[in-house]
């Protein structure tokens, strides 16, 4: 059996890796929380629903559905990567199939990030990549985590070095 490819694989020898990551873990809180849930349920129904095959059975199945469910929500976060480069930004994602995104960053006309209340308390953010003109690949990348360095690092590559803030004498 073949390796999964890592993302770095995907990266070019003329290339130098800057930052490489997977989204934010709150984006898989709420898979986690609704497994945990509808397990809970199924257990409650299994001890005070009447004994029977049938029953039984389609409740155990429902359980064995929701931790199928729920393991490939947390595989597919896991699998996730974006990868910074010095020359472009990339987005890998797929358990069975994977898909690779990118945007050049010769392309980059303006970048933001935004930083809902939640994001600022959990330490998530949302990067808009904008390009000149047309919507590229990988544009938007939310539940970016340490969204601040991430803006830093590709604003450096993107608009130059980092500016020194004069010293106040």
């Amino acid at each position: 059996m073949l390796a999964p490819r890592e993302v770095d694989e995907y990266v070019l020898p003329t290339e130098r890796r800057v930052i490489r990551f997977r989204r934010h873990w709150v984006v898989i809180v709420n898979e986690v929380v609704q497994a945990t849930v509808l397990m809970v349920i199924l257990m409650v129904a299994a001890s005070l629903l009447p004994e029977g095959p049938v029953l039984s059975n389609m409740l155990w199945y429902g359980g064995l559905l929701v931790l199928v469910k729920a393991c490939y929500k947390v595989s597919e976060w896991w699998v996730e990567k974006v990868v910074i480069t010095d020359k472009r930004v990339m987005l890998t994602q797929g358990v069975f199939t994977q898909k690779v995104g990118m945007m050049p960053l010769g392309k980059v006309t303006d970048l933001t990030f935004e930083r809902t209340l939640n994001g600022r308390m959990m330490g998530y953010g949302t990067m808009i990549i904008e390009s000149a003109g047309q919507i590229q690949a990988l544009n938007r990348i939310d539940f970016l985590p340490d969204p601040e360095e991430v803006y830093e690092a590709i604003s450096e590559l993107v608009f130059g070095e980092k500016r020194q803030t004069p010293s106040r004498p």
